[in-house]
């Protein structure tokens, strides 16, 4: 079987030849809302279409970023619902960002300060970033979006970094901001890093959070796939499994919610977490996700990349679990090629800091956002 690995969205995703099953297969239903007419939202079935083929003629893995929603986090008292925030300074107005090419991009914002744009993970998915943006609406005021073809967008291409790129800058237009912070997680950090790359000028500072950095070196699917197993302990021979054979679709959901739970640190609550984030979502944009998968593959770690980020003159923050089971060294290699950057390694922490200690990833990243150095 033809396939290349790939690991953006913070896990190492293989994509294989196998067909695509088609939307009508996977329990999707068109909505019919204005902003997102061809989004594809999540029918009767229960079970996320987010496993894309891999080894085996049955086997397949699942997108590993799809976290649209996280249980309200220990010692953070906020709440919020499938995505949606309660917290009174976080506005739940649903906005239309329409891109160049007439893409139709759903938004949101809330807060009040230092402007700052999320770029949430994927590729192929959709912003999850709602408890993120709570722990920093008192300091900053929020902006989210789904990205092209994901969630609550419009299911529309072209896909690429470039176009993604782009449609990021025409959130930065509509909602009239001269410059922005940027805040970016997993494949949305790296999205994020391309854009200040770009855009060097409309960028006041970054939050480069649980990305994977730019160090392409052969040994980092093997050292994810070792600490993958490590952590799945008990639900490792069910995971194996739930992959080496065909499924039903509510074994699908299984298999994802198996892989998800391997993400956190506290492995007690893990699994009740990974559940969490399985309900509800809106569905996979598996074009999306192999098509820029693919094009990043080719890119990241090459000598230019790392030329244009030894020139980048915005403050970066780099900030990470250190119980993410994704090879840290990744990280170093982009600390070491920025000239402005900080780093903070949250303890006790995996691939989704702010859940595991949102008092410490709050503290962090709210004073970089307001520090005026």
């Amino acid at each position: 079987m033809t396939r290349w690995e790939t690991r953006l969205g913070g896990v190492s995703t293989l994509l294989g030849s196998r067909q695509q099953r088609t939307h009508s297969q996977q329990g999707f239903t068109r909505t019919s809302r204005p902003a997102d007419a061809d989004t594809y939202h999540k029918g009767n079935s229960d079970v996320p279409p987010t496993v894309l083929p891999g080894q085996g003629p049955q086997a397949a893995r699942c997108v590993g970023d799809l976290n649209p929603q996280w249980p309200a986090p220990r010692g953070f008292s906020g709440s919020s619902t499938h995505g949606r925030s309660t917290c009174s300074r976080l506005a739940d107005v649903d906005e239309t960002v329409l891109t160049e090419d007439g893409v139709r991009l759903w938004a949101t914002r809330g807060g009040e300060g230092t402007p700052v744009v999320f770029c949430h993970g994927g590729p192929g998915i959709w912003d999850f970033l709602g408890d993120l943006a709570e722990l920093l609406t008192d300091r900053a005021t929020v902006h989210r979006w789904d990205q092209r073809g994901c969630g609550r967008s419009q299911r529309r291409g072209p896909y690429s970094v470039a176009r993604s790129v782009a449609d990021l800058d025409a959130v930065r237009r509509h909602f009239g901001l001269d410059r922005m912070a940027l805040l970016g997680h997993s494949y949305g950090a790296q999205l994020a890093l391309q854009y200040a790359l770009d855009h060097p000028e409309r960028v006041s500072k970054f939050v480069y959070v649980s990305g994977t950095g730019i160090d392409n070196r052969d040994t980092w699917r093997p050292t994810y796939q070792r600490n993958l197993r490590a952590n799945l302990g008990k639900y490792l021979k069910r995971w194996e499994t739930l992959d080496s054979r065909k499924r039903t679709e509510a074994e699908d959901r299984e298999l994802c919610v198996l892989q998800w739970s391997a993400d956190y640190a506290d492995r007690e609550r893990a699994l009740e977490q990974a559940k969490a984030a399985a309900t509800p979502w809106y569905g996979v944009n598996f074009e999306c996700s192999a098509t820029i998968n693919a094009e990043v593959n080719r890119t990241s770690g090459t000598p230019e990349l790392r030329a244009a980020c030894e020139k980048l003159d915005v403050p970066v923050l780099i900030v990470h679990g250190a119980e993410d089971i994704r090879p840290n060294w990744a990280l170093d290699s982009l600390e070491q090629a920025l000239p402005r950057v900080s780093r903070k390694t949250l303890n006790g922490a995996g691939h989704l800091p702010w859940v595991e200690d949102p008092n410490g990833f709050r503290t962090v990243v709210g004073d970089f956002l307001v520090d005026r150095r």
